[in-house]
């Protein structure tokens, strides 16, 4: 009886491994064909739609025979990007709407002069599209994501290797590649999926408090019109409002140039901590039912992957939040004071912080997927610091306070404004003092009061061997004087 390699000796009475079936058609170019597109929607929780598995095939194919420079298919990642910007509607910019978006930031410099320090950004404000806002930031979203993408992406590669039958392993023999591929690629769909529903809530360049495309200033029109539906107020004073807050950030982040380095640094130190926990991926694994889509889903959006975080990890975050709290506080009250004659400024300024405090829907999906969240979760406080740092210092003392990173507010000073005053002034004399004392320890006098002269030496001696005058006697007389 002749056998054959690909069925079991009972083939008539068990049926083949549909993830084998699948994978195979899937390698060898078989796409879609024998599947049956209901059962795998169903599979993989989405709508009985052949366009959608159609994409759905040509990605899974794409996966498997990408390669990419590192652990991380980032060109994937670019291209889902781009097809979840687009899935909705996003027209091109039109010229009406670029001239708008420049007049709304011109005018929003002028109305910024009076209240800040800071001079204009001088930078030639711009009109995006979601895709134009995709391909801004996506540099910026790399170099963020990269250290956790990297741990993910090995982590699932392992997982897949280390979760695949035996038998599977030796029939996969040189394609090992492959399977090194698809832990990247899973991870750059994720993250691109994440990105590309961003762009779809995202009003300008620094709409999540840091600066994602360096030296710009934009705003997306299509997104400030969705941001004003509900709220009844004219779309004007919306887009001026908006484009106040835009222009505040360009003047912080141009101005102080350490700040952009200083948060995306911090971002990176935390993401570096990440580990994937392998217990947990081993976990979902083997407990999740296939035929249950939607705990699949829920799984993969709770971000099964991330461990509890480290002592480093938690200290880096606090010093993040605090950071994202005092940049967004201080634009917050620039805003309100240079938009005062806005009638709407005041709902405006309202719903803003409620949308930051909150996030949106892709702000929550981007946090489960790299364990990190964006939100100045005191931007209250912070707002209420810089108003009394304004009446106690004025425009000039509280601008000051960018000057350098260890001038900057603490958490401390979040909990009590009204104290901020007395505890730097307590430094600032500590610092005085250690200043003079290693100005006493450099000249070499540092033990001396004045009037005191060198260990050893008399204030009338000339000599360097510890003697003193005694009028001429020896120092074996007795060192009586004359009149003894």
């Amino acid at each position: 009886m002749t056998s054959n390699p690909s069925n079991s000796p009972n083939d008539d009475e068990a049926p083949k491994d549909p993830l084998a079936e699948l994978l195979a058609k899937l390698m060898g170019g078989q796409a879609g064909a024998g599947v049956d597109p209901a059962e795998l929607a169903k599979a993989a929780g989405l709508p009985n739609d052949p366009n959608l598995l159609a994409q759905m095939f040509q990605q899974v194919q794409a996966m498997m025979s990408a390669s990419s420079e590192g652990p991380v298919n980032w060109q994937l990642a670019h291209e889902n990007a781009r097809r979840v910007a687009a899935s909705s509607a996003d027209p091109s910019v039109t010229a009406s709407q670029s001239r708008e978006v420049d007049e709304a930031l011109r005018l929003a410099d002028l109305w910024l002069d009076p209240v800040t320090d800071l001079p204009s950004a001088g930078l030639i404000g711009r009109a995006w599209s979601r895709a134009e806002w995709v391909e801004e930031t996506l540099g910026t979203w790399k170099r963020l994501t990269e250290p956790v993408a990297n741990s993910v992406a090995f982590a699932l590669s392992s997982a897949l290797t280390e979760q695949m039958p035996e038998e599977m392993k030796a029939m996969m023999g040189s394609a090992a590649s492959m399977l090194q591929n698809m832990g990247g690629a899973l991870f750059g769909m994720q993250l691109g999926q994440a990105i590309g529903a961003l762009a779809g809530e995202v009003v300008s360049s620094t709409d999540i408090g840091i600066p994602l495309a360096d030296l710009q200033m934009a705003l997306l029109p299509a997104n400030v019109a969705k941001f004003g539906e509900g709220l009844d107020l004219p779309e004007q004073e919306v887009r001026l409002f908006l484009a106040v807050r835009e222009a505040a950030h360009a003047r912080l982040f141009v101005h102080v140039p350490w700040l952009r380095g200083y948060l995306l640094g911090t971002i990176e130190s935390y993401a570096r901590g990440i580990h994937i926990d392998m217990s947990r991926i081993e976990d979902l694994a083997r407990d999740l039912d296939p035929s249950n889509p939607e705990g699949i889903q829920a799984a993969l959006s709770e971000g099964v992957f991330m461990p509890q975080r480290t002592p480093e990890q938690d200290a880096a975050l606090a010093k993040l939040e605090t950071a994202l709290a005092l940049v967004e506080g201080w634009v917050d009250e620039l805003t309100a004071a240079a938009t005062a004659n806005l009638p709407s400024s005041a709902a405006l300024r309202e719903t803003v912080r409620r949308r930051r405090a909150t996030g949106g829907p892709a702000e929550h999906a981007f946090a489960s997927l790299v364990g990190l969240e964006l939100r100045p979760r005191r931007l209250r406080d912070a707002a209420a610091l810089w108003a009394h740092l304004l009446q106690d210092r004025g425009i000039s003392g509280r601008d000051a306070l960018w000057q350098h990173p260890d001038l900057l507010p603490t958490p401390e000073d979040l909990d009590d404004p009204a104290g901020f005053g007395k505890r730097r002034e307590l430094l600032d004399a500590s610092d005085s003092e250690v200043d003079a004392a290693l100005q006493k320890l450099l000249s070499g006098d540092f033990d001396q009061k004045p009037g005191d002269t060198e260990p050893g030496r008399s204030e009338d001696s000339g000599s360097e061997d510890g003697g003193h005058d005694d009028g001429g006697r020896n120092p074996g007389d007795g060192g009586t004087s004359p009149e003894a």
